[in-house]
């Protein structure tokens, strides 16, 4: 690890998920490909309480959530499954914090974030949080305070590090227009307003004063206007998904400060274009929206389009490693 890193975003870095389920070497792999850009990673591979949900649930303060035939669901007291999440965390930390000795610089951490965590977490009923105003209330102030703890955790165990944490948000979008589905499927719950939607974010945003938060999602039409009032530094996105029509929002974003982490490597095995052909796109985006190549460095981070949980070992570190250099081709030839 760079010991010289600069406290700064880095030009690349991962999503989060990796496939397999050895912590060590997948801290290793992270590690090494990104010196000045490293991230916790996350291995679903070894089943529930390493997905995303349960990993969060995993760190809900007074609140846990066990696995159900349907999905993970709020119980009243901490069962297995909460002790498996929380113990694959400590596990994961560990590792991290052995290839970390005396880094200094950005380290990402994920979570899901409030409004995909209400969309996937069950009440007793087995209705979905998101249609309990009080539920959600609840969960994000749960989820507030776990955070809290999980960040002090990760500062003392790697104190040269920046912070940046990351709120998976997938759902975002589809709880804005009202199309998340209940357990039967027959039905979708009600739109949430937008104001509380932002509200609501700002909330968790605020966990984490004075450190960037980035908030990540690989599913279309991402909400940009309402992440950057809501507070977020960057926003995380599948490249692939972008249309003219994001066009203004996206130049809105990038005039205001907020960086684009932008995923332009598959995050499934498949060949790999050259790395400046994987970062064409980006170019053709800036030149669109005429803003000034020499920005580009420094708006844009390059990442996969979404987790490698997906891939094969040996393309995940591929893609890892295309990153980078897609990143440094930006750089060097922004035009």
């Amino acid at each position: 690890m760079s010991e010289n890193s600069v406290f700064g975003f880095g030009g690349a870095t991962g999503v989060g998920s990796m496939p397999g389920a050895d912590a060590r070497e997948a801290a290793k792999t992270v590690t090494g490909s990104f010196e000045d850009f490293p991230f916790l990673p996350e291995l679903p591979a070894r089943g529930p309480g390493a997905d995303m949900i349960g990993r969060t649930a995993g760190m809900l303060v007074e609140l846990y959530a066990r696995v159900e035939p349907s999905g993970w669901r709020i119980g009243d007291r901490p069962g297995r499954d909460t002790r498996r999440a929380r113990g694959w965390l400590v596990e994961d930390l560990d590792a991290l914090e052995e290839f970390t000795q005396g880094y200094r610089g950005d380290l990402k951490v994920q979570a899901v974030g409030p409004w995909t965590l209400a969309a996937a977490l069950e009440l007793r009923n087995g209705q979905s949080a998101l249609s309990d105003p009080g539920a959600r209330r609840d969960l994000a102030a749960s989820l507030a305070e776990g955070l809290r703890l999980h960040l002090g955790e990760v500062r003392r165990r790697i104190p040269g590090a920046r912070i940046v944490l990351q709120l998976d948000e997938p759902s975002l979008t589809a709880v804005l227009r009202g199309e998340v589905r209940t357990a039967s499927g027959y039905r979708t719950y009600r739109a949430v307003d937008r104001q509380a939607v932002e509200a609501t974010l700002r909330d968790v945003v605020g966990v984490h004063p004075g450190g960037p938060v980035v908030v990540h999602s690989c599913a279309p039409d991402v909400p940009f206007a309402l992440l950057r009032r809501a507070g977020a530094a960057a926003v995380s996105f599948d490249f692939t998904l972008l249309t003219e029509r994001d066009d203004d929002v996206i130049g809105e974003a990038v005039e205001a400060g907020t960086r684009l982490f932008a995923g332009v490597v598959p995050g499934t095995d498949g060949p790999l274009s050259d790395p400046a052909g994987s970062v064409v796109g980006v170019r053709t985006l800036w030149r669109r929206l005429g803003l000034h190549p020499g920005l580009l460095a420094e708006a844009v981070t390059v990442t996969p389009a979404c987790g490698l949980a997906g891939a094969s070992p040996a393309y995940a570190r591929q893609a890892l490693a295309h990153c980078v250099r897609a990143a440094r081709s930006l750089a060097d030839n922004p035009e």
